[in-house]
């Protein structure tokens, strides 16, 4: 500053402003000093008024609106100068405070009338009340003559941390990337990890899936059904790489990032494409949590009457209703879908996840001690229940289709893989590591299929129940019993919230793009709760989720059927979501040459995996059709 002549007179753009300081800042340990930037020509009209932000959620930091009634909204990024010092200037002397901490992008999309008003009403002034000075006209104006002088009091702004710089709405929208609390896109940063995205796999893939394996096992026979397992095994296991690798796009590693299944598609294929795979998937998303339903109010009245056979003895009526169960499970959804995303879960996921390898173990323990029962037997054959004996011919091809269905809906987990790998950090690669996850989930949940389904068919042989821990082939020990039961609906508790979250996601985040300004869709209030902190209640998030958590289990309560169920929506989810879209994806990422090797077998396996699933479907809706027409709704058994 000395080389700065004395007798320097400033242009009218710049002024020296003498005022004291408006406040006085004390540092804390919580205090965070923000640099504030906006575009040029859009000078905020909050000079010296003091802002409450509205957090939000969605990737910006909040907004707010200044006393003229303009909104404006923050985008956080970190700061380019981690050493930068804030000064508080006044006349008589200047003090360090501080670092900046975070640079915030202040963005403001004008109305109508706001942009018919001529330029020259709206002076570009940048006013810095600490006391400093008073830029205007242009962003880069300082009190200087020459280069070299322009240079050296612009450094000296930078070191203070007072240099103002001008970036596109749209830039600053996005946000920025480095050692910040946020990701590449602007959001709350991963913190994902190979264990917890297996945790998430193992939780959605190990669902009710695996209590029908026995009977569907006994469909098949020996040889067709552990070959069933294994084949849809290797399939999901393969076009779950596609799809990892589609997560970011143009580039696997490098790319720009895809929240949702829906996102992806509409990256790599768009069109109507995308608009049938939104169909597919949230179509099938909501059937899950229904059968997640039933079967979760299947496992609470499981408890109920293992309890009543082991006090009334095998041969008593203990007929229970599923109907208040389900109002039971409905009730904990409620509380638990005010969870705001995914992100939140990874804690529910684990706990999920140890429940159903504990319910598996169980099964598989229960099914060998009654193999090596004495005097156990069991008739089991090579092809399954045989017809004329079992069943008919024609119901021997029905339950066949069927089977494929349930083998089909154990290995459903594809419509959440995106949603899962969006958990990851960022390094190493989302992908590598999803790869690696989904090899863990497979592999662990194939051993626990394999055993659950042959032990069970073992045990219980062409006689297999629909739900092989609540059909009551095992009775005793009941304490066990009624321990793999609590749980399935433990399990079955947190993998409703995994495939659910998407559905809540999809539509709060196409009501905020329609609405962006509605109060009830976008205002956050805070509730103290004891023993854990602020929460923040958001009204339509509240009303919105406890209303499809209501819809679904009345859904349920009219359709309570396990097995039909279970295979219609295996047999509608398992093709276009587990098949066709990473397949055709990965050509269009991969450029394949048409009639090439790789894009004929790929081709090839696609066209196999959809007449499977066209036959699983017919045998499943012949089951419900079937079912449908002994069944009167709300009714209790007597």
């Amino acid at each position: 500053m000395s080389t700065i002549e004395e007798d320097y007179k400033p242009p009218v753009e710049f002024q020296v402003d003498a005022k004291d300081p408006l406040v006085d800042i004390s540092l804390t340990d919580s205090t965070e000093l923000w640099l504030i930037q906006w575009p040029i020509n859009q000078p905020p009209d909050f000079d010296g008024e003091e802002v409450s932000l509205k957090l939000h959620n969605d990737g910006h930091l909040g907004s707010f609106e200044s006393s003229s009634g303009k909104s404006y909204k923050l985008v956080s990024f970190a700061a380019q100068e981690p050493d930068a010092t804030v000064f508080l200037s006044s006349p008589s002397e200047s003090k360090a405070v501080g670092k900046i901490s975070r640079r915030v992008s202040l963005v403001h999309y004008p109305e109508p009338t706001e942009l018919e008003k001529p330029i020259s009403n709206h002076p570009s002034r940048l006013s810095q009340r600490s006391g400093t000075s008073t830029y205007t006209s242009h962003p880069m104006a300082t009190p200087t003559h020459s280069k070299k002088e322009r240079e050296m009091a612009l450094e000296l702004q930078k070191r203070n941390g007072m240099f103002m710089e001008h970036h596109a709405p749209e830039v600053m929208e996005k946000g920025f990337s480095g050692k910040s609390n946020l990701d590449d896109d602007g959001r709350e940063k991963r913190t994902g990890t190979m264990v917890t995205a297996s945790a998430h796999i193992i939780t959605a893939v190990i669902g009710s899936g695996v209590l029908s394996l026995a009977w569907a096992i006994a469909q098949l026979g020996w040889v067709a059904g552990p070959a069933a397992l294994l084949a849809f095994s290797v399939i999901t296991w393969f076009t779950s790489t596609l799809l990892a690798d589609c997560y970011r796009f143009p580039d696997p590693i490098s790319g720009q990032r895809s929240y949702t299944y829906m996102d992806v598609v509409r990256s790599n294929l768009g069109g109507m494409k995308f608009k049938l795979c939104g169909l597919a998937q949230y179509a099938n998303l909501i059937g899950t949590t229904i059968g997640y339903t039933i079967t979760a109010s299947i496992s609470m009245v499981a408890i109920q009457r293992s309890n009543c056979f082991h006090q009334n003895g095998h041969q008593a009526p203990c007929y229970t209703s599923n109907y208040p169960f389900m109002v039971i499970f409905a009730s904990i959804q409620i509380v638990l879908s005010q969870i705001p995303n995914f992100h939140k879960l990874s804690w529910l996921s684990i706990v999920a996840a140890i429940m159903s390898f504990a319910y598996s173990s169980i099964g598989v323990g229960l099914s060998i001690a009654k193999v090596a029962e004495k005097g156990h037997h069991m008739r089991t054959t090579l092809t399954g229940v045989t017809v004329g004996v079992d069943v008919s011919g024609t119901e021997k091809v029905w339950r066949t289709f069927q089977a494929l269905g349930n083998i089909a809906f154990a290995y459903s987990y594809s419509m959440v893989l995106i949603e899962i790998q969006d958990t990851l950090k960022s390094s190493p690669p989302e992908n590598k590591v999803m790869k690696k996850a989904s090899l863990v989930g497979v592999l662990t949940t194939t051993l626990f299929y394999m055993l659950c389904g042959c032990m069970g068919y073992a045990a219980f042989g062409n006689d297999a129940p629909g739900n092989f821990l609540t059909g009551f082939g095992f009775y005793e020990p009941f304490w066990l019993i009624d321990f793999a039961n609590i749980c399935i609906a433990i399990h079955l508790i947190g993998a409703y919230q995994v495939f659910c979250q998407p559905i809540f996601g999809f539509v709060e985040n196409r009501c905020n793009q329609r609405w962006p300004e509605n109060g009830f869709l976008t205002n956050e209030y805070a509730v103290n709760i004891p023993f854990y902190g602020s929460y923040y209640i958001n009204f339509f998030r509240l009303i919105w989720r406890t209303a499809y958590v209501i819809l679904t289990s009345v859904l349920a309560m009219i359709l309570p059927f396990f097995n039909d169920f279970i295979g219609l929506m295996g047999a509608a989810s398992f093709y276009p979501l587990t098949v066709y879209f990473p397949i055709e994806m990965h050509i269009a990422q991969a450029k394949l040459q048409k009639y090439s090797l790789r894009w004929t077998w790929l081709k090839i396996l696609s066209w196999a995996c959809l007449i499977v699933s066209i036959l699983a479907f017919a045998g499943s809706v012949q089951g419900l059709v079937a079912d449908v027409k002994t069944y009167k709704p709300f009714k209790i058994k007597n």
